[in-house]
């Protein structure tokens, strides 16, 4: 049971442990000696090295220095299975679902079963990465003694160098949702520069609106607010697909079969594994989720359905956009509709990326602040740094949004090393580390083919990334 990203990364002893000894009262002896067990499962991989789970939210932050304070209403910053879901199918039915019939285009039949390889490979990645997060106890029942990402990595790197793997997970973490946020407000300044094309108004400056839109963000506290705009974003974003497959069926007499060319380029083939693969990422945020949910067990079935569900709805829109316009499939498909219905398309779209800017910044500033926070002194904890910290990291994706040039190549370059290894390299890598004993050999096989795609994946984006930034410099 856990309540946010943010004191994953703290030495002390879990929260959890701390709540249930004072709830003790409310269960049986046997159920006590469970929770011993557990407490002492903690302290077994403590002693190998390992530190034990931290899982604290802000808001407990008093609690955490004091043993005897008793939290009130433990479990109001958990959420439910379906808001989880919420969050998962937010992450990973985000606005790269609009390149998907442009994909297509460049990869013919095979995009479609990318589509589908896809959303397995992602699904099975996230429910090994939240394996890695449990071990086993005297019974054999597993025991969560891992809380983020950054505990996985150090407990397969803790004999020769015990913090590295935290390092490099917590920088490739961040880097990857920086650059999601700036695309975020990229975005929105383009949509509202096209949604209104006669007001004299430069796409820098619409940028600066729709950050002022987004200040609110600063006072997030807890991920069961970001839930919730998880929830509308994801209507949202049905109510776009609807409207565009909606139009796509009014247009079925122009929907021809030969357009969906068997052969493709090579070059092109692998721009748009990139476009597929990363349109499932969202294993950067998966066990800081699971953590957070009130039934954490059911978190394993959560991925399943909400995989399911994105690839039925990525197959039924692309291949619905595609046949209706075939060669001329433009990058985003929503520009290929007629002006007026394109410019409430847009609208929607504009409040898709605000709605969901949210999930990534809470995940960055808590991992930010977590990292602080570490330090002793008193003022490191404070609220009013978790504030200044937002506002100036709110301030930074602005500017970083308004000033970075060419940033779609930028960002595929970043994304090409970090989409890839937080989704594909590192899980399989770190399961195969954590749990070699116990895993059957068709799953050991398992683990190593995703990570040879995870590579695969990395190296093609890189070179059509490196490609592209060299075609554009000359």
């Amino acid at each position: 049971m856990f309540s946010s990203l943010s004191n994953h990364f703290w030495s002390t002893e879990s929260l959890f442990l701390k709540i249930v000894r004072w709830k003790g009262c409310l269960y049986t002896d046997e159920e006590n000696v469970n929770f011993a067990r557990h407490d002492e499962l903690n302290r077994t991989h403590s002693e190998e090295g390992e530190e034990p789970t931290r899982t604290a939210s802000m808001e407990f932050g008093v609690y955490a220095q004091d043993p005897d304070y008793q939290v009130p209403n433990a479990q109001g910053a958990l959420i439910s299975t379906w808001e989880a879901g919420w969050n998962v199918t937010n992450a990973i039915q985000g606005i790269f679902v609009l390149g998907l019939p442009y994909a297509l285009l460049h990869s013919g039949c095979s995009g479609l079963l990318l589509i589908i390889l896809a959303a397995a490979f992602c699904c099975y990645t996230g429910n090994i990465l939240i394996a890695c997060l449990y071990e086993e106890d005297d019974d054999g029942q597993p025991v969560r003694v891992r809380g983020t990402y950054e505990d996985i990595a150090n407990a397969c790197c803790r004999k020769p160098f015990p913090k590295l793997g935290g390092r490099v997970v917590n920088v490739t973490q961040v880097t990857e949702l920086i650059m999601t946020c700036i695309l975020y407000l990229v975005v929105s300044g383009n949509l509202l520069s096209h949604s209104f094309p006669a007001v004299p108004v430069a796409e820098t400056t619409w940028s600066v609106i729709a950050f002022i839109a987004l200040l609110p963000c600063v006072f997030i506290k807890t991920l069961k607010i970001v839930s919730k705009l998880s929830l509308l974003c994801s209507l949202v974003h049905f109510v776009i697909i609807f409207v565009v497959i909606t139009y796509c069926l009014t247009q079925i007499h122009r929907w021809s079969w030969a357009s969906l060319s068997p052969a493709v380029g090579f070059d092109t083939f692998l721009g748009s594994v990139g476009v597929i693969i990363f349109s499932y990422t969202s294993q950067v945020f998966l066990p800081t989720l699971e953590g957070s949910m009130k039934n954490p067990g059911e978190c394993r079935a959560m991925l399943i359905w909400t995989h399911f569900l994105a690839c039925v709805f990525k197959t039924v829109f692309a291949l619905a956009a595609f046949l209706t316009w075939g060669e001329e499939s433009k990058e985003v498909i929503t520009d290929n509709l007629p002006s007026a219905l394109q410019t409430v398309v847009n609208l929607c779209l504009l409040t898709k990326a605000l709605l969901s800017y949210p999930l990534p910044f809470f995940a960055v500033t808590e991992i930010l602040h977590t990292c602080i926070s570490q330090n002793d002194r008193p003022g490191y904890k404070s609220p009013l740094l978790a504030v200044g910290l937002k506002s100036s990291l709110l301030l930074l994706t602005l500017l970083l949004a308004i000033f970075i040039p060419h940033f779609a190549l930028l960002m595929g370059l970043t994304g090409s090393v970090t989409g890839a290894a937080m989704t594909f390299l590192l899980p399989s890598l770190f399961h195969l580390k954590l749990k070699w004993e116990k895993l059957m050999f068709l799953e050991k096989c398992a683990d190593i083919s995703v990570f040879l795609v995870g590579i695969f994946c990395s190296l093609a984006g890189l070179v059509c990334s490196i490609k592209g930034l060299l075609k554009l410099f000359g």
